[in-house]
């Protein structure tokens, strides 16, 4: 798994809208788009699950999804437009460190004031673009019974998950993040707070 980088096979290879809300089971279909907030995001697609773009969509944000090959300075040139408020990075298959040139871009993107929230793939990405590391978890993290402890309220969520990597936050500098979640099971990082950045 070491030696393939995935998410040039999986992510989408042109950028489209998503307009689904959520499914509903009861009706036997997808929940009609919702009010819409007025803001724009950017989901990049490193191998994304279609509910996490209806999720998206069914809070009002309107979703444009883009390939894994991205330009910051496209995202950067659309944000100063007005074009584009926010961005989100994927979750998605492999290894963290063999997407060099995705990392770079998020690198780029890390130094402006664009608004970024990352899962599970897109936050250890962005934990690297940084100068953490990540490694290979012994036992992967795969269900949907994994408790999540928030460090700032001590409240432990139950949450689904499917991620054989983690971030060393041994290896952050505590100037830059925070650690702000951890899996209770084996004690890993789940989740960072930047300092002073809108990640």
């Amino acid at each position: 798994i070491e030696d393939v980088n995935y998410i040039e096979k999986v992510s989408t290879p042109k950028s489209y809208l998503h307009v689904k809300g959520v499914w509903n089971a009861e009706e036997q279909a997808y929940n009609a788009t919702p009010k819409r907030i007025g803001k724009k995001i950017l989901a990049v697609d490193l191998g994304i699950k279609r509910n996490i773009l209806n999720e998206l969509c069914e809070v009002g944000l309107d979703v444009e999804v883009i390939p894994h090959d991205f330009s910051a300075d496209d995202v950067i040139a659309r944000h100063k437009k007005g074009e584009v408020n926010g961005l989100f990075l994927s979750n998605g298959p492999g290894d963290p460190e063999t997407c060099v040139s995705i990392i770079e871009e998020i690198r780029k993107l890390s130094e402006t004031d664009i608004p970024i929230f990352a899962i599970c793939l897109g936050h250890q990405l962005m934990a690297l673009a940084y100068g953490a590391k990540t490694y290979k978890l012994k036992y992967g993290h795969r269900g949907g019974n994994h408790p999540v402890k928030d460090l700032s309220t001590g409240r432990v969520y139950i949450s689904s998950q499917n991620h054989g990597y983690a971030v060393d936050y041994n290896t952050m500098d505590k100037n830059v993040a925070e650690e702000a979640f951890i899996n209770v099971n084996d004690g890993t990082n789940e989740g960072l707070n930047y300092i002073g950045k809108k990640i």
